[in-house]
């Protein structure tokens, strides 16, 4: 079964009406084998908070060293992004073949006139893939209620009911009573139900459930078990919290700005003590300060001020109005869209006083005219109110009209907030298409649906190629737009609205210039669209071209240190101080040898030295703070004064300051951002970040990680931590993306990134590629560890590609090699020299 086939079939199932009950679901788990019996389960039920709650739990058990599944909804684009295992989705592949196994008895229900129903399913998938992959536990949140929630078909080790209020009264009863009830009933066989509630709530779920371990404020219920304490914002990123226990004390940073986050981390960090009593104190504080949940006032940028927020209904926007005031700011401009089914007043009337206004409407039926919120606004004395359309037109709008002091808010739905964050997470992504097998394998990845078209089609692919994932309407005239100009779209199979669809776009340069030009004036928010197809083209804007006819330049880049990698690929040498790296360990411990060493490296050609005090080939032991420091602070103040950049090969903050501080010019973080303080020290600091995707830095040699497609899914994880890096305040001309070759990847797979290195083009930042010596090229018959020839090849290749740096042991061989690659593409950079030379 191809994967669109799957998705559509999933989303088919939304027209049955929900259910509530476990039956339903028993039956099907019990048909499967069930899979769930396996897993030990976490559930997290509440009316607020349960997702952000269980995402922190999540990241608390893994930074435990557990392997953890996390199943939340609902999703922003990607129905995957409801089952993770570590963090990561679950595959395509994984997916298609849930559906082609339970898809005959899910149509055998249907025909007897008992549906299992989309959310059912889902959960079921979730279940079934959480035991597939081995997890140790797995963490829930519920989806309604608890008691007749599908979720409720496990049998909890831990779990929690974060609060209670009235919502979905017609299922879960009239009253907070009532209501309280069917979420108590989630409590686990074996220990305390940890809880949040207060009053009546409370009492309820005490008789219920009997035995509860309470969290509470710690100034207004000092009874409490775990007791909490909200210190404010500490940047524009993060609070501070602190949890307290008669045992224990804890002093934390969480990045989920709000006092009621505060809560939320008690609980989470009492449940994370049930499944792991031994949790260590580090890996909550960790954990708590990764705990990212996208669209839970997320701060996307500064000056002006930019928060996303999904809050849909009052008791929410209450509470983001509580979180804005912690904030300096001058005017507040709003970009509000919601379902037609919200109390649209009661969530105005719960907003601070705004300045303007743009309504909106996500890509979804449910969504409301943005005509009718309008006038909800209208009836208010002050703002300006303008009627949108698209989201992401919406907030272009906004920011525009927004001072630097100014604050803009996107509020009023999870649907909104997803459509505006694909502003900084769509990666447009350019395909090399060298034969007609290279084209076919594109349109198969985007899930174009009939193998007949993706034959017909790869034929024209051949010229420039994009691919890139835009909502279906969008896809609808990126299609007639460049059809009409004779070039070509192909979109994915998948056939319901409110999913993000692939295209795959094909055409001549010119082609692209007249489509990016006809959709300036298109609406869906396309002329954002066509910005990013002409940066990843490299093709000029009409006004950028008068602009440069009359000698205004970009003035983008004005004040800006140049880099090495801006000329073309820029060499990387690595200098490791360890006793024990996998290809030059010990060779250079001594610091006279690292400095003579470093010394060659300059006189060969290198542009930056990489200096390294840890290793992180399969085995190595951690390397304490103080003796890493130890090992590369003297080497980088010796060698700083060297006409090259310096960096420093490190995973902890700490380090990397006190690098910095040497003299080193960049952190090269092969654990993308793992430590939450690094992006933070780079930011404040003005420090390009080398971000690497890792699964596990020291490698892990025998773990296989499943991928639909390595580069995609690499693009595809990396957008995120970027992304991540820009809210900490790091400008994208100082994030360099690193592949991660041989970290988590198969030899084959190693190859695969190699080749399409100019793939990695879509995140828009420069790129490092990372191949010396490996054990990749064990595939081609090298030898492991001391294969020069092999690496040599593979940096011509890198270069010739588009890295922007590549990063190796041998300098001299690779210098030449990036050389020949950049000489076959502009000879006449080399000219100037050759004449010299004779």
């Amino acid at each position: 079964m191809e994967y669109h086939e799957a998705v559509n079939f999933l989303f088919d199932l939304r027209r049955f009406q929900v259910k509530p009950g476990t039956e339903s679901i028993r039956r099907l788990l019990s048909h499967l084998g069930d899979p769930h019996e396996g897993v030990s389960f976490v559930q997290v039920a509440g009316s607020n908070g349960k997702g952000s709650t269980a995402r922190m739990v999540d990241a608390m058990l893994r930074e435990s060293g557990a392997h953890v599944g996390l199943y939340t909804s609902p999703h922003f684009d990607d129905v995957r992004e409801r089952i993770r295992v570590d963090g990561r989705k679950i595959p395509k592949s994984a997916l298609s073949s849930f559906v082609a196994e339970a898809k005959p008895y899910l149509v055998e229900r249907a025909a007897d006139g008992e549906p299992l129903t989309f959310f059912e399913t889902v959960t079921a998938l979730a279940l079934w893939y959480f035991d597939r992959a081995g997890v140790d536990v797995a963490v829930l949140e519920v989806g309604m209620g608890g008691e007749l929630d599908a979720t409720s078909a496990v049998d909890p080790v831990a779990s929690a009911v974060t609060n209670v209020s009235l919502e979905h009264t017609a299922v879960l009863g009239d009253t907070v009573a009532e209501i309280a009830k069917t979420k108590a009933a989630v409590a686990p066989a074996d220990a305390p139900l940890v809880t949040g509630t207060t009053g009546e709530a409370l009492s309820v779920i005490r008789e219920e459930a009997g035995d509860v371990l309470t969290v509470g404020d710690a100034d207004a219920d000092s009874d409490a078990d775990v007791r909490v304490s909200y210190g404010g914002r500490v940047n524009h990123q993060e609070a501070a919290v602190t949890v307290e226990t008669d045992a224990e004390t804890l002093d934390v940073r969480i990045p989920l700005l709000g006092a009621y986050q505060a809560r939320n981390a008690g609980i989470a960090v009492s449940l994370a003590r049930q499944v792991r009593p031994d949790i260590d104190a580090e890996a909550i504080h960790r954990g708590l300060r990764n705990a990212h949940w996208p669209g839970r006032f997320e701060v996307m940028g500064t000056e002006p001020t930019v928060v996303l927020d999904g809050a849909h209904n009052p008791d929410a926007c209450a509470q983001v109005a509580t979180v804005l005031d912690e904030f300096d700011y001058d005017d507040l401009h709003l970009v509000y869209g919601a379902m037609h089914d919200k109390d649209h007043g009661e969530m105005v009337g719960a907003l601070p006083e705004v300045a303007s206004v743009v309504t909106c409407k996500a890509d979804i039926s449910r969504g409301e005219d943005p005509e009718i919120l309008s006038s909800v606004f209208e009836r208010l004395d002050g703002p300006a109110v303008e009627t949108g359309g698209a989201v992401a037109a919406a907030l272009d709008r906004a920011r525009a009209r927004a001072d630097p002091d100014d604050c803009v808010l996107v509020v009023g739905s999870l649907y909104v907030v997803a459509e505006a964050r694909t502003t900084w997470t769509r990666a447009v992504v350019p395909k090399t298409h060298r034969t007609l097998d290279d084209a076919r394998r594109t349109l198969d990845r985007a899930n174009v649906a009939d193998a007949a078209e993706r034959s017909e089609r790869a034929k024209r692919a051949v010229n420039r190629t994009v691919h890139t994932r835009v909502q279906r309407r969008q896809a609808r005239v990126l299609r007639e737009e460049l059809l009409s100009v004779g070039g070509d779209c192909a979109v994915s199979g998948h056939e319901f609205g409110g999913e993000l669809v692939d295209v795959v776009l094909t055409g001549t340069l010119d082609q692209f210039e007249r489509l990016t030009a006809a959709l300036e004036d298109r609406p869906y928010a396309l002329a954002g669209v066509a910005a990013e197809i002409r940066e990843t083209l490299d093709i000029e804007a009409a006004d950028a071209r008068e602009d440069d006819e009359r000698g205004a330049g970009d003035a983008s880049d004005a004040g800006h240190d140049d880099y090495p990698w801006d000329d073309g690929t820029a060499v990387m040498g690595i200098l490791n101080v360890t006793p024990n790296s996998f290809h030059d360990g010990g060779e250079f411990y001594d610091i006279d040898d690292a400095v003579e060493q470093a010394r060659a490296m300059v006189d060969a050609g290198v542009d930056i030295i990489d200096v390294g005090g840890e290793s992180t080939r399969p085995g190595a032991d951690e390397v304490p703070v103080d003796e890493e420091i130890r090992r590369v602070a003297p080497v980088i103040e010796a060698i700083a004064d060297l006409d090259v950049l310096v960096s420093v090969d490190t995973r902890k903050a700490a380090v990397g300051a006190a690098a910095l501080d040497a003299g080193a010019d960049i952190l090269n973080d092969v654990t993308g951002l793992e430590d939450p303080e690094m992006r933070f020290l780079a930011a404040e600091r003005g420090a390009p970040v080398i971000v690497m995707h890792s699964i596990d830095a020291p490698v892990v040699p025998d773990r296989e990680i499943d991928y639909d497609d390595v580069v995609e899914d690499v693009i595809d994880e990396l957008t995120e931590l970027v992304l991540l890096a820009e809210k900490a305040g790091i400008p994208r001309r100082n994030l360099i993306v690193d592949p991660g070759l041989g970290f988590g990847k198969s030899k084959a797979e190693n190859f695969e990134l190699l080749g399409r290195t100019d793939e990695f083009a879509a995140l828009g930042c420069p790129i490092l590629v990372g191949h010396s010596h490996k054990s990749m090229f064990s595939l081609v018959g090298e030898e492991p560890g001391d294969n020069l020839a092999a690496t040599v090849a593979g940096t011509a290749i890198a270069a010739d590609r588009g890295a922007d740096i590549v990063r190796v042991h041998d300098v001299p061989e690779n210098v030449a090699a990036v050389n020949v690659a950049l000489a076959s593409r502009d000879p006449s950079r080399f000219e100037a020299d050759a004449e010299r030379e004779d």
